[in-house]
This record gives structure tokens, sequence and C-alpha cells, in this order.
């Protein structure tokens, strides 16, 4: 499957904060703050890549398991929420890796800026005085970008994470174009929307793939997009976009 431009992020912007863009490897964030935190977002991203890294090296089946990573006793923060969110959602740890990239570098961010979101290939991380809409990318679906997600605004971050099994370069056994999940954690909204993505061959089995999603733990919210047909679950606020930006 081709790599798809991240062409979104153009229109993704808070009214007040600063927004830059920071890529070390494979990991390409885009982040928002109050001020540009390109060095401090850098650092951390080595940081917590290095520790990935290192586990891997370790265990190399870790980074390509399908099925949940077993075992217990004391591991570094970003492996235990990716091994923690893979097990609740029946996947392999790597599944939740974007979504807890996002999050750690969102959460030491967060020491040095009030306001943080943090975008890793569709995976966000949101911490905000405000609610803001957060479009919902679907492809070459109809609904693309036509419906977003007003989210964010409280006192604890929020993720709003997406899985496609026809756009993009992350491994998807379904044909949604969209899979959008909502939760505290972003690795387990990561892993989530890859599990329930797996159940989407088509717009018939929207229903059944939202059904067997919300028996997730943690998860707060679901909404499938495939073709032109849409299903969504939780106490979601879904507007249209009619032209505004998130």
């Amino acid at each position: 499957m081709d790599y798809q431009p991240r062409t979104y992020r153009n229109d993704v912007r808070k009214a007040g904060l600063s927004a830059f863009r920071v890529v070390v490897k494979e990991t390409d964030l885009h982040i928002q703050a109050d001020q540009p935190l390109e060095t401090a977002a850098k650092y951390s991203i080595l940081h917590h890549r290095d520790i990935l890294e290192n586990y891997i090296h370790m265990y190399p089946e870790f980074a390509t398991t399908l099925a949940p990573w077993p075992g217990e006793g004391p591991r570094p923060f970003l492996i235990d929420e990716m091994v923690r969110a893979g097990r609740e959602a029946g996947v392999g740890p790597m599944a939740a890796v974007a979504g807890a990239i996002a999050a750690c570098v969102g959460s030491d961010l967060l020491m040095q800026s009030n306001e943080v979101v943090v975008e890793n290939g569709g995976d966000v991380f949101i911490k905000t005085r405000e609610p803001l809409i957060v479009g919902l990318y679907a492809g070459v679906s109809v609904l693309s970008l036509k419906i977003g997600l007003r989210a964010g605004g409280g006192d604890s971050p929020l993720a709003i994470c997406t899985s496609s099994g026809t756009i993009g370069h992350s491994l998807s056994f379904g044909r949604a174009d969209a899979v959008c999940v909502v939760s505290a954690s972003c690795a387990l909204a990561d892993a989530a929307a890859t599990a329930i993505g797996n159940r989407v061959g088509g717009g018939a089995d929207i229903r059944s793939a939202i059904d067997w999603g919300k028996r997730i733990r943690g998860v707060q919210g679901i909404v499938i997009i495939a073709g032109d047909k849409m299903g969504a679950w939780g106490p979601l606020e879904l507007v249209s976009l009619s032209g505004k930006k998130g």
C-alpha cells in the first residue's frame, strides 16, 4: 500500500497555538503548543524511540507479533502502555505504537506548555483549554473531511485515533476508510481502532464492528466510515465541517 502524503495537516490549526513538525526516523509528528518546542519534542521522541528500539533489540518478536504480548513484570512506561493496549484490544503491541508515542511526547511537552496537540499519522493526543474540532479523514470516501468530532477542553488529556484499511501504510485486515476511536488512553485508542478496523470489510459490517468494539474496556466512542456509509457510538459530538478548520 502506497504511503499517503499528510496534506490534511495543512488544515489542522487551533487559534493561539504555534504549529510545527518534528521528524525522527519513522516518527513524523505534527505538534501544536503554546510556543515552538521543536527541540524539546525532538529530545522526547529520541528518548522514547530509544526505549522502544532497545526493547525490540532484546525481544525482536515484539516488533512483528500480531498477538497480545505475554508476560508480566517491570517494563518501561511506553512498552507497558503498548502491551496493555494490545491486550485490551486483542492485537499485537505495535498496533499501539503511534498512539503511545504521541501520548508520551505530548505528556512531556505539557511540562512546558499548558496546551498541546500531537498528531502522529492520524492518532491525536489532545490537551486544550477549549474544545477543538478534529476532522475525520477517510481517503476517497464521500464523507472524508465532511464530518468532525468536537473534543478536548477537559481537565485531562483525550485521544482520538484513526485506522484505515484503504489509506496509509499501517497494517489492517479490513477495508474501512476510517475507524476512529475516542479514549482517555492514546495507546488504547490506537490499538482499538486497528482491532475494530480488522472487522470491517464494507458498509454492511459497521454495526457488528461497533458492537464488538464498544466492549473494549476504555473505549469511549467509535466512528466508522466505509464508502458512503457511517456508524457511530458513544457520547460524541459530530459536527459538519462546512469549511471549518480544526
